[in-house]
């Protein structure tokens, strides 16, 4: 059964006044089934969906979702009105009586909107941690975040719960290289974030804007982008000529800066095989040296270790 909870007025004077009626709707058993399901430590369901009280549901303090399309919701609460929710959300027991929502915030507030007491809810032991990545991975699947709220998502999560790249990447599915280049957009100066936002430009366009060295020059581009129209080929090809341009106009005698290698030397190959070589010498001459390599977008990072 699911309850629709539909506001009346007064009924005529030979009846009771009521201010609300509850209805029961025959429906299809909607009945999660999770046998399917691999138990996990960190991840216990109690069962099927029940009805709980909504005042005694909490918002998520990690929800990653921080829009929500007031028309969209009115349509969802036009929906759920006339057909009933057709899916649970997802709460987790904070303590007797107090439930910490995991997903399904959308559906949460359209239910409150059309003054709805109860609603289904499955209701899962997980930590807070957890819960967070959870609600984060809903709102990915249901691709309800745009890249930037995603981006700060992870941030929000690897910093609050002492997470690293690899283990997010991990509990999502994703590999680190993915989350790495998520979190670099959010190099990005807040005004250029809140554009990119505005005017519906993609990722791409993000990284590409990332190549320029000063939010000045990032402004100029992405204007120019907007006011053009520009897809993310011919964006990319204004920031090269941009790049172009701005390194022609430096004095010749400009020291390099330090860190910058010479053209002839920018193979990282030959770098990598001289730190193979050097640890192999070790370990031919008696020394039991280890080495560990780890790649982002941005560095290749070497651990050697010798013993003592």
């Amino acid at each position: 059964m699911i309850f629709d909870y539909l506001k009346k007025g007064l009924e005529p004077e030979n009846k009771l006044a009521v201010d609300s009626e509850v209805h029961e709707l025959d429906r299809t058993d909607m009945r999660i089934n999770l046998s399917g399901l691999a138990p996990t430590p960190r991840i216990v369901s109690h069962g099927n969906s029940q009805s709980i009280p909504i005042n005694s549901i909490k918002p998520n303090p990690n929800q990653p979702r921080l829009d929500i399309d007031e028309d969209a919701l009115n349509d969802l609460a036009a929906s759920i009105e006339n057909y009933g929710l057709m899916q649970p959300i997802t709460v987790r027991q904070v303590i007797p009586f107090e439930y910490e929502l995991v997903a399904g915030q959308r559906r949460l507030a359209a239910c409150k909107m059309l003054g709805m007491d109860y609603i289904p809810a499955i209701i899962m032991r997980v930590s807070e941690s957890d819960s967070a990545v959870l609600a984060l991975v809903e709102n990915i699947q249901r691709e309800n975040l745009n890249y930037i709220e995603e981006a700060e998502a992870f941030v929000t999560v690897i910093s609050e719960f002492g997470l690293t790249q690899d283990e997010l990447a991990e509990k999502l599915g994703k590999t680190q290289s993915t989350v790495a280049n998520k979190i670099r957009i959010l190099k990005l100066p807040v005004q250029i974030r809140a554009m990119l936002c505005e005017y519906g430009l993609t990722e791409r366009h993000a990284r590409a804007l990332l190549k320029l060295p000063n939010e000045k020059m990032q402004l100029e581009v992405i204007n120019e982008v907007i006011k053009r129209g520009l897809n993310v080929s011919k964006t990319e090809a204004l920031i090269e000529k941009r790049l172009q341009k701005e390194n022609e106009e430096k004095p010749e005698n400009t020291e390099k800066k330090p860190g910058h290698l010479p053209h002839t030397f920018k193979d990282i190959r030959i770098f990598s095989n001289t730190i193979r070589k050097a640890v192999e010498l070790m370990k031919k001459s008696g020394v039991n040296a280890t080495t560990k390599r780890h790649e982002s977008e941005e560095y290749i990072e070497y651990t050697i270790k010798i013993p003592k």
